[in-house]
């Protein structure tokens, strides 16, 4: 190995010293920030919020602290539906009721995981790797999809906001502490050779411990209730003695089942035209596997394009903190040059992004718009979960090129694939590793 000499780190600084140019930038760097200097107004300028295609939504919703954007995205999808077929305004459904079942779910899972790997070392990336995160407020659509299935929805009215759902820190410190103890009680009793039926009555305790720490920390979910509105024209409506399922299926009424998910990964492990699963990924033993198409990224927006034409809008998962600006809701890949302002080159390939660890999907939002010039996408309107104080009203624009670089996920009705993609959805997957980045969480 070479080490960094004394007289090779003097020649750099003398170097910097004497290019007038870099001691300019440092002075602005310095007091501004990085990103502050490198911005580019032309990115707001090519990025106006006007689209061809425009998918009625009401106004944003606010995960506030919290990492729940998976679930408000999905949440609002219905949301959108729902305020144009029963005329409604500023509603929402509860985000802390689909939150506290997720817990209570990831928790299970943790569990089960934990006792299938029990035989490995704590040394092994498998069991490293379960205990580095055993639950967070991330997830996926299939994932989400799973608690719908057997939980159902509730208004937020039913259930509404907590201390802990809208500041989530505090309780995934704690649960997260809970469940690495419980993992050393598991695989302990795994080590002493108990029976699978005596381990099993252990997790059960367990659960209830977690059910409590849970029902503590954000109330408890609501078994019926009733829903009480006025819509649009001021007409009064109440429907006593609802459940969360009963409520899905009048209220919402969306076969999930006639919904896939589609990625672009453009890495060499993983050839377009395929599905793809993650191994350990999911939060309901039980429920819904977490399954891709990997296609084309012109494929990818063709498909998102013909749901918003539909009047649809489409979840999405996407790197959202690249080249993306938060005050004014830009994301374009020239709202900053940074290679310019360090005379450095930053740029990878999306593929190379992936495979270094440089970018993966951070966060889930809503595509509700998109503008059209000669059948082809220029940039798209962005539904985020972050309130009304960033972007426009909360929503934000992606230039096409962005999208390209940075979106990896949609969401899509069965329909608009051909028959070929269909088939090779419903193919047996490639099973990915835990750590792919393919299985990151929003």
């Amino acid at each position: 190995m070479s080490e960094i000499t004394k007289e090779l780190t003097q020649k750099f600084a003398s170097d910097f010293k004497d290019n007038n140019k870099q001691n300019a930038l440092q002075r602005g760097v310095v007091k501004n920030g990085i990103r502050a200097s490198a911005e580019n107004v032309s990115a707001q300028v090519n990025n106006v919020p006007v689209f061809s295609v425009d998918v009625k939504t009401g106004k944003v919703a606010n995960q506030k602290q919290s990492g729940r954007c998976w679930m408000f995205a999905a949440l609002n999808t219905f949301r959108h539906k729902m305020l144009n077929q029963f005329q409604l305004k500023d509603f929402e459904l509860s985000q802390n009721y689909t939150f506290f079942w997720d817990k209570y779910e990831k928790a299970n899972y943790f569990y089960e995981n934990i006792l299938a790997t029990a035989n490995q070392e704590l040394t092994s990336r498998k069991v490293a790797f379960l205990l580095q995160t055993p639950q967070q407020d991330g997830g996926q659509w299939d994932m989400i999809v799973s608690i719908f299935q057997k939980y159902g929805v509730v208004p937020k009215t039913a259930m509404p906001e907590s201390s802990n759902s809208s500041n989530s820190r505090e309780l995934n410190t704690y649960l997260n502490k809970k469940l690495r103890k419980d993992a050393t009680v598991l695989r302990r009793l795994v080590a002493e050779g108990k029976t699978p039926a005596e381990i099993q009555t252990v997790k059960a305790e367990l659960l209830q411990e977690v059910y409590n720490f849970l029902a503590i920390s954000l109330g408890t979910p609501p078994e019926t209730f009733d829903f009480e509105y006025r819509d649009e024209e001021q007409a009064y409506h109440l429907e006593r003695g609802l459940t969360p399922q009963t409520f899905y299926d009048k209220y919402i009424g969306v076969d999930l089942d006639d919904y896939v998910s589609i990625i672009n990964a453009p890495t060499a492990d993983k050839p377009y035209n395929q599905s793809y699963t993650v191994e350990m990924l999911g939060n309901v033993v039980g429920g819904k596997e977490v399954k891709y198409l990997n296609v084309a990224m012109d494929t990818f927006k063709k498909l998102a394009i013909a749901q918003l034409e539909q009047g649809e809008s489409v979840w999405f998962g996407c790197d959202v903190g690249q080249s993306s600006t938060r005050d004014t809701g830009i994301m374009s890949l020239d709202a900053y040059d940074v290679n310019d302002l360090f005379d450095i080159n930053f740029d990878m390939t999306k593929a190379e992004r992936l495979d270094y660890g440089e970018s993966l999907m951070t966060h889930a939002m809503v595509l509700t718009g998109v503008d059209l010039v000669d059948g082809q996408s220029t940039k798209w309107k962005v539904e985020n979960s972050w309130g009304e104080k960033v972007g426009d009203k909360g929503f934000f624009v992606a230039s096409d090129a962005w999208m390209d670089e940075y979106t990896y996920q949609i969401v899509v009705r069965k329909e608009f694939l051909t028959a070929e993609q269909l088939a090779a959805f419903e193919a047996e997957p490639t099973v990915l590793a835990p750590w792919d980045p393919m299985g990151a969480l929003a």
